[in-house]
Order: C-alpha cells, then sequence, then structure tokens
C-alpha cells in the first residue's frame, strides 16, 4: 500500500532492536560497578575497624588487652573481607575499562569466571559473618549454662567497634549477593543469544 505515491514496504522500515539492549546492558554494568564499589569499601572497613580494635582492661594488678586476634572467627571475617576488598578492585577496574571501550558482552569463558568468583566470594563472605555474629552473640550475651561470661561488660569501647565492623561486612556481604545474582543473569543471558536474534527476525 502507499500514501502520497511514496511505497512502503515492511523490508524499507527501520527495525531497532539492539538499541533498547544495549542501554540495558549498559544500565546492569553500571549498577554492578556501583555494587563492586560499595563492596570494596565497606569491606575495607570493616577489614580496618576490626583489625585495629584494642582494649586494655585492668582487673586488679593484671593488663588484659583485648584484641582481634582473640577470637579466630574475627581473624577469619577480616581475611576473607581483605580477599572481598581486593577481589572487588580488580573487577572495578575491570568495569571501568569496559564501560571505557564501550564493550558490554562478556565471552562465556570470561561470564564463567567472574560468576565462579562472585559465587565463591558470597559464601566465603557469608561464611565469616555467620562464625563472627555468632562468637559476637556469645561475646555480648555470654552462655549461663558453659558458665562462659558476658565479655563485653568489660570491654565495651572493644565489643562496639566490632560491631561497627560487623553492620559494615553485613551490608558488603548482602551487597556480594546481589551482586552474584547479576553475573548469573550476565553469564545465563549469553545463551539465550540465539533465541532473540530468531525472535528478531520477525
Amino acid at each position: 500500500m502507499s500514501y502520497l505515491g511514496v511505497g512502503v514496504s515492511p523490508g524499507n522500515v527501520p527495525v531497532h532492536h539492539g538499541s533498547g539492549v544495549k542501554v540495558f546492558e549498559r544500565r546492569v554494568r553500571l549498577g554492578e560497578l556501583i555494587l563492586r564499589c560499595v563492596i570494596c569499601i565497606l569491606a575495607l572497613l570493616a577489614s580496618l575497624l576490626i583489625a585495629s580494635d584494642t582494649q586494655v582492661k585492668k582487673i586488679f594488678s593484671i593488663q588484659k588487652k583485648a584484641q582481634f586476634t582473640d577470637m579466630k572467627s574475627l581473624v577469619f571475617l577480616v581475611i576473607a573481607n581483605g580477599i572481598a576488598a581486593a577481589y572487588s578492585v580488580v573487577h572495578v577496574l575491570r568495569c571501568i575499562v569496559s564501560m571505557v571501550k564501550g564493550s558490554v558482552i562478556f565471552s562465556k569463558p570470561l561470564a564463567w569466571a567472574i560468576f565462579s568468583g562472585d559465587q565463591i566470594m558470597a559464601y566465603l563472605s557469608l561464611a565469616a559473618i555467620a562464625s563472627a555474629l555468632q562468637g559476637a552473640l556469645f561475646a555480648k550475651l555470654g552462655e549461663p549454662t558453659l558458665q562462659w561470661m558476658k565479655v563485653c561488660t568489660m570491654y565495651g569501647k572493644f565489643c562496639n567497634q566490632v560491631g561497627e565492623g560487623l553492620a559494615s561486612a553485613v551490608i558488603a556481604s548482602l551487597a556480594m549477593v546481589i551482586l552474584s545474582a547479576i553475573s548469573a543473569f550476565s553469564l545465563f543471558r549469553l545463551y539465550g543469544g540465539n533465541k532473540d536474534k530468531n525472535t528478531a527476525r520477525w
């Protein structure tokens, strides 16, 4: 059918299927970059708060110094958050380079590597948080059955700073869980490419 002498056929109509997808991919990459920056800052903050936390308490003539190495769960948390911060720095640089170059689509091996790394970091972080929270509860509430005293009644400043570090670590851990979901989406999206191409032809 023609209007005003101008013939229009379905083959001449420009269809922009890829522009919306590219905008969505850029938003996903931007969200990933923000999350990785948040994880890097909070994980590093958690490690510094806990590792630098000390308090000296004088009991009669004996001085006792509380520090994070007294609890193996806190040592595990500091190490896990240090690894998470370093891992996030590497991926922040990767995200910046990919955004500058304009390449937002991963190859499958790279997507698998990112997905696996994010999953490992998320599980490592959750394990460290669970272990540290259990130790923190014993220190705060004690355990009358085992005759464990409430350590935080003696080392209030130490416990408060550990609590701040734990709060930072928990938020970083939640961000890692969200990030692992994003990396899973980015990976499995690559396997739906052929289906999208066939759909775009219609």
